[in-house]
């Protein structure tokens, strides 16, 4: 193992973009998601998100690949929720 072995993902970045069917779809999405990410007390990992039309794209920015993944792993929890409510109320 190289000597800064411990020292190559000491910052990690990452972005997920996904494509709803439609804009309705990503409006409700991300307002769903908007406070989790604006509130979530993580401070090793920071995310954002944006809204183009029907794309929703989200920006990871992590301290180390545990929080980087960490951040994944509740970001898709939250939006597989948010979608799944959509599609039980209509």
């Amino acid at each position: 193992m190289p000597e800064n072995y411990q020292n190559i993902l000491n910052h990690v970045k990452g972005k997920i973009i996904i494509d709803f069917d439609n804009n309705k779809e990503a409006n409700i999405i991300y307002n769903a998601i908007y406070l989790e990410l604006k509130t979530s007390p993580d401070h090793r990992s920071i995310a954002d998100i944006e809204i183009k039309g029907k794309l929703l794209t989200i920006h990871i920015n992590s301290q180390d690949m545990t929080s980087f993944r960490a951040s994944i792993n509740s970001i898709i929890k939250w939006i597989k929720l948010s979608y799944e409510m959509i599609n039980t109320i209509t």
